[in-house]
């Protein structure tokens, strides 16, 4: 397994991650036992570098990779995030970065996850409401109390993040990146660079869109937050088979994937980014660490970019409501 380091401390972790959120919600059915067996997988391709969040299923998320990493504890990286508060019973209640939140999601992700300490503790979404100061102020007092080792954030923008790096060294930055999601080169990317933060980009497969299995609202499952997706919305969805058809094209010529064809792109971006491609099934899981062997030279990357700049894809990547939150 390829490594890469996220920030200037150091933080090294598999090329290539794995996001756990659909294994307790968003994508459909969900299914414990094949999920366990998936991390299980993960860790036996060489994967060390695990997603969740206090969100994800209410907290479920973060039980369920706890249970399956016992054991495992040495041998793998555990990022989890905290901010976006939900009630018990799922509605989401807003962003939360006070202080004293801070600290008391952080003890309520620990228990959760059967574990002492969080190997990269991000705030899932910035609380405009609560300086960043403050938040990132509580949560460097976590790594003084031995409870987190690195610090990140998630969908922050540049003057965000240089002000949150100003007072405790921001070791990743988690947005959404993907081929037909570029809004980090307007920017935000430079700003991580410049600081010597690393980027670990979720949804690096537009949300499975980029692997072909989804050419329409029909052929998501039942319970699948996608039909409430802009970009999964009919008319947008029929616009954005076009960038479905280049991707396949030339991953018919690299003989791969359209999967393995989009993580290589990310994985081309830099050094300095890891993806981390979410799956709750082994046989997915298996494609796309295939994408470690693609390799694109200079004029793959700038022929794929030209089929597909930025701004290709029809649709905004998230709702009104969600679009609101990020990049702030």
């Amino acid at each position: 397994m390829q490594k890469r380091t996220l920030g200037r401390k150091g933080l090294t972790v598999s090329a290539l991650g794995l996001g756990c959120m659909g294994m307790s919600e968003f994508y459909g059915p969900t299914h414990d036992a094949e999920s366990i067996a998936t991390i299980h997988r993960a860790i036996d391709l060489g994967i060390d570098f695990f997603d969740t969040a206090d969100m994800y299923g209410t907290g479920r998320n973060e039980e369920l990779v706890g249970k399956a990493l016992r054991g495992r504890r040495r041998d793998v990286v555990i990022a989890t995030k905290f901010g976006n508060v939900r009630t018990k019973d799922g509605v989401w209640a807003g962003i939360n970065g006070r202080p004293e939140y801070v600290r008391s999601a952080c003890e309520a992700s620990l228990k959760r996850l059967g574990i002492e300490t969080i190997d990269l503790y991000y705030q899932h979404r910035v609380d405009v409401g609560t300086p960043i100061e403050e938040t990132v102020g509580a949560m460097a007092e976590l790594i003084r109390q031995g409870k987190v080792r690195y610090l990140g954030l998630s969908e922050a923008a540049a003057t965000t993040i240089r002000r949150a790096h100003a007072v405790h060294p921001i070791t990743a930055l988690q947005t959404e990146y993907s081929l037909w999601t570029r809004d980090v080169e307007s920017g935000i990317l430079a700003a991580c660079r410049e600081l010597g933060i690393g980027f670990v980009a979720y949804s690096p497969l537009g949300r499975g869109f980029l692997t072909g299995r989804f050419t329409s609202p029909a052929s998501l499952g039942e319970g699948d937050f996608r039909h409430n997706h802009p970009r999964f919305a009919p008319d947008a969805m029929a616009k954005n088979l076009a960038i479905l058809e280049h991707v396949k094209l030339m991953a018919a010529e690299k003989h791969c994937s359209p999967a393995q064809l989009s993580l290589a792109w990310v994985l081309a971006k830099g050094n300095d980014i890891v993806p981390i491609p979410g799956t709750k099934r082994t046989p997915y899981l298996e494609e796309n660490v295939g994408a470690l062997a693609v390799t694109l030279s200079p004029s793959d990357l700038a022929r794929i970019e030209e089929a597909i700049p930025p701004g290709a894809a029809t649709g905004t990547r998230y709702a009104e409501s969600g679009m609101k939150n990020v990049n702030r």
